[in-house]
């Protein structure tokens, strides 16, 4: 009986070992259902998640008939930079701290091109959700989509408490000869 006993204790200690930590309980919202679990970003995410966007940007663009954008430095860099500010800021809108508009912002990133459009969003979901949540508007998936839009930059900036400020940029390369824009 002692051995059966011994045997139980050392199968349920292995057992245990087994156990995920990570799979503790959530935390139940008011409506009795889990909290979702943040959506962490780290740091080797980068490129993984710029090209899930630009190729969800540019599967929604060959369903509509527009031609694909390709990742823009230049307006990475200024998604970034407004994204960090929106943060400083905390709200979403499209002027910097500074006051510049997102005009500025490219032309001071270094884009030679054209400005063609800006997307914002202050959320905690991913970033698809956030394509998706765009693509419902019709001002901001007239970014996404405008055929003559050619470069894109995509960036955000996770606050520690999990909160995401992204931010897309699209412009008109410099060889683009296109009426309108901004």
């Amino acid at each position: 009986m002692i051995r059966v006993v011994t045997l139980l204790f050392a199968a349920l200690f292995a057992l245990s070992a087994c156990v995920d930590p990570s799979a503790t309980p959530r935390k139940l919202g008011p409506d009795g259902k889990p909290l979702p679990r943040a959506y962490r970003i780290k740091a080797t995410d980068t490129a993984r998640i710029q090209f899930a966007v630009l190729d969800g940007v540019n599967a929604l663009r060959l369903a509509s008939g527009a031609a694909p954008m390709q990742l823009n430095a230049e307006l990475t860099a200024a998604a970034a930079t407004h994204s960090r500010d929106m943060s400083v800021q905390n709200r979403p809108w499209h002027f910097g701290s500074d006051g510049s508009s997102p005009l500025q912002r490219v032309q001071r990133a270094g884009y030679t091109g054209r400005l063609a459009g800006e997307n914002i969003s202050e959320t905690y979901e991913n970033e698809t959700e956030t394509l998706a949540a765009w693509m419902e508007l019709p001002d901001t998936r007239s970014v996404v989509l405008d055929p003559a839009a050619r470069d894109l930059g995509f960036s955000w900036y996770q606050e520690p408490n999990g909160k995401i400020w992204w931010t897309m940029v699209t412009g008109y390369p410099a060889s683009n000869t296109v009426v309108g824009g901004l």
